[in-house]
């Protein structure tokens, strides 16, 4: 087999960047360490797969041939980065070798047959559930963060997906935070379905901010595929019953404040200082009269106190968070302010919007030290 392309470095360049993100660095399969490579009428098909997360592209090429091939994704994605800037002509010739040409400059490398590279799950005959990119992305990023990192129960790893009443709902929970997102929905029907959250973070990384871009959700049986544009990225799905994060949610509150999200998370930055791994200690909030005060201490490096005015109903209260717990669902959220509602010192604080419910997220307190 012999064939021939030519194509723009840098258009060829990033799907490549973007493919590679689902080829295992070494995988007892050495088929899946490449990038398979399909030509066909004028067109380059590049897919990268690691039996979870596959991600599918093509890009324009000027050929007249047909043929597909493997080539190892990091070597030949760094051949073509470190091309010249312009179009670049890539050969296969019949001894299954690579030529990439550009200006004076030229690569050669070995490929492998594709025979033996696995399909890539398809999207089935379903109905596409659409809705903005930048929608998707945001309900991604501003949950990812409360997956479990853990093994000790893989399907916290995933982030549950619930259509229902015409609104979407995104959860994750790691048993120290939960963060659930809401959105309304054009789609009619119900679906549920979990997918491994460094996967969504990957696709989350293709989706744009362009509110005027749409994508599409295909719930296979196994599988979770999402058209981006020009992708296709399949996920595979978790299987088992998520934790039943709606009961987690205490349903009142006894004191309630409204603080600048900014100002916030400064005053935890501060606390942060002192905290690391060996020094992992709480920071304590005491919510009273128009004040939050926070205090941090550590006996092998200092101590800190810090102070925001703000208007404390209910009340007065006394609690104590990891601070990094409090920090990542405030540095998610983009509102201006947010409310935050306490019930005691051993019950979660819930974040919530100044109105609706678009998100949610939990933080659990940690029991204090006596002063």
């Amino acid at each position: 087999m012999q064939l021939r392309f030519v194509c723009d470095r840098n258009e060829l360049s990033e799907a490549l960047m973007n493919v590679s993100k689902a080829v295992p660095a070494s995988s007892p399969f050495t088929a899946l360490e490449g990038i398979k490579f399909e030509l066909e009428d004028g067109v380059l098909r590049m897919t990268g797969y690691d039996l979870e997360l596959g991600i599918r592209t093509s890009v324009s090429v000027k050929s007249a041939d047909k043929g597909k091939f493997l080539a190892g994704a990091r070597l030949f994605s760094e051949m073509v980065r470190k091309m010249p800037e312009g179009d670049i002509t890539v050969e296969l010739d019949e001894n299954m070798m690579i030529t990439i040409e550009g200006g004076a400059t030229s690569y050669n490398m070995n490929a492998l047959p594709a025979d033996d590279y696995p399909e890539l799950p398809e999207k089935e005959s379903l109905e596409p559930i659409e809705m903005p990119q930048s929608v998707l992305k945001s309900m991604i990023v501003q949950t990812k963060f409360a997956a479990s990192q853990l093994d000790i129960k893989p399907i916290l790893k995933g982030e549950l997906f619930e259509i229902e009443n015409k609104t979407i709902t995104v959860a994750a929970i790691d048993g120290y935070r939960l963060a659930v997102r809401r959105e309304p929905i054009g789609y009619e029907g119900n679906v549920s379905f979990i997918a491994p959250a460094k996967n969504l973070d990957e696709a989350a990384k293709l989706l744009s901010d362009d509110d005027g871009e749409n994508c599409s959700i295909f719930p296979a049986k196994k599988h979770i595929i999402f058209e981006i544009g020009n992708y296709l990225v399949s996920s595979r799905r978790l299987e088992g019953e998520f934790h039943p994060y709606k009961s987690a949610i205490p349903a009142s509150h006894s004191t309630e404040t409204v603080v600048e999200r900014t100002r916030l998370i400064n005053a935890l930055e501060r606390c942060m200082l002192l905290v690391n791994e060996k020094n992992p200690s709480p920071v304590r909030c005491r919510f009273e009269d128009n004040r939050i005060s926070m205090k941090c201490r550590t006996s092998s490096v200092g101590k800190v106190y810090d102070e925001l005015e703000t208007k404390v109903e209910g009340n007065p209260l006394e609690i104590g968070f990891k601070c990094r717990y409090f920090l990542e669902p405030l540095k998610a959220i983009n509102d201006e302010k947010v409310r935050l509602q306490l019930g005691s010192s051993l019950q979660p604080m819930k974040i919530v919007p100044l109105e609706g419910d678009k998100y949610t997220y939990l933080v659990l307190p940690v029991r204090l030290p006596k002063e």
